[in-house]
């Protein structure tokens, strides 16, 4: 039974009831793909027997959600619980323990496939909806077709955890499973801050470009950003970075000139051709000690020998993961590989020292990586 949760003794009662429970189904939706400041629009919640979708729009406090996140006689259960967990604490300072991420668990497992869709077909035969992906979840109301397919996603998550689970017990890797679960309940919001003068340099491209084109894409960057905050839209619905880019490179006069730009589409050099043109006579106009510099990190002295390192600890995890059916990326994954390279530990002790390292990879890894450090 599917239910809509807009009002707090409906929560309550709800949570109370959850709270009872040994597990539960989580989910999220958020717009990120239409509106300017993504958050939370719907919860999902599903025991063995009910499913509920929680509006938080209309609900001035979630505390109750919050406090089944925390609680640790229930297991939550998330299908890539990375972004919900960091958008819960962005949002609401909300954290999670004792979780247990169903595409953690299909990487583990060996699956080549690990998307939701896929894993309810395979394990349990059930096909998923796919046609509201992108949908605009900041809708109201929510048409029941949407409403559906959010319900979908936490409606069956419980019966793949179990089949999950089971296929590890097989493959004697739920420890491995329960180390990393445990890794993910200390995710936590790193996004940029609101206003970030420095948004601009996170653009790919952007740093490549030299100062005085550097300083005309400051000024178009923080344009879109100012129109995409006042009509609420994801800013690539403004304007994509690409024309900005090659409009920055440009560094265009008149309108004619932005129409040689093959970057920039007729359509959206008619429509901002004022405000494209006014950005670019804004970075014209500055002194040139007013254009931006990117300051360079300073280099560290090479290791003539950590490459070689990391290529060897390489060869040996490619060789384990093919024995063990897993990507490679999911055995050890290269931060890792590295990380080990230049601590270069002695021992197995030495290797439980490096951070990224987890027991289990020690366990399956462990001598062969020292054995390869030597």
């Amino acid at each position: 039974m599917d239910s809509y949760i807009a009002a707090p003794q409906a929560l309550a009662e709800l949570i109370t009831a959850a709270r009872r429970e040994p597990r539960v189904a989580v989910d999220t939706e958020a717009a990120s793909f239409h509106r300017y400041r993504d958050r939370i629009y719907l919860l999902q919640l599903s025991t063995r027997d009910r499913t509920a979708l929680i509006d938080p729009l209309a609900l001035a406090d979630l505390a109750p959600f919050g406090a089944l996140l925390a609680d640790a006689q229930v297991e939550k259960v998330f299908h890539d619980a990375d972004y919900d967990l960091r958008v819960l604490d962005r949002d609401y300072g909300f954290r999670a323990v004792r979780l247990f991420d169903t595409r953690i668990a299909a990487q583990l497992a060996g699956e080549p496939a690990i998307g939701l869709a896929a894993l309810l077909d395979k394990y349990l035969g059930i096909k998923l909806a796919k046609e509201h992906q992108k949908a605009d979840w900041s809708l109201r109301p929510l048409p029941p077709e949407m409403l559906a397919y959010a319900a979908a996603d936490t409606r069956h998550l419980l019966d793949l955890r179990d089949a999950l689970e089971r296929r590890l017990h097989e493959l004697g890797r739920l420890a491995w499973a329960g180390e990393e679960f445990g890794r993910v309940e200390g995710l936590r919001w790193t996004g940029a801050p609101e206003g970030d003068a420095d948004g601009y340099l996170r653009v790919k491209g952007a740093k490549g470009l030299p100062p005085r084109a550097l300083a005309t894409f400051r000024e178009l960057h923080r344009w879109r950003e100012r129109v995409a905050e006042r009509e609420d839209k994801a800013p690539f619905r403004v304007i994509g970075n690409d024309p900005l880019l090659a409009v920055s490179r440009a560094l265009p006069l008149a309108p004619a000139d932005l129409g040689r730009i093959k970057e920039l589409p007729a359509s959206l050099a008619r429509r901002h051709a004022t405000a494209l043109l006014e950005a670019v006579a804004r970075a014209l106009a500055l002194t040139e000690r007013d254009l931006p510099r990117l300051e360079r990190a300073a280099r560290h002295a090479k290791d003539p020998d950590f490459d070689a390192r990391v290529d060897r600890l390489k060869a040996l995890r490619n060789r384990v993961a093919a024995e063990l059916g897993l990507e490679p990326g999911v055995l050890c994954g290269r931060t890792t590989l590295e990380a080990v390279a230049r601590a270069r530990p002695k021992d197995r002790a030495g290797l439980a020292q490096v951070w990224e390292v987890r027991r289990w990879q020690i366990d399956v890894l462990g001598d062969a990586m020292l054995e390869a450090l030597r």
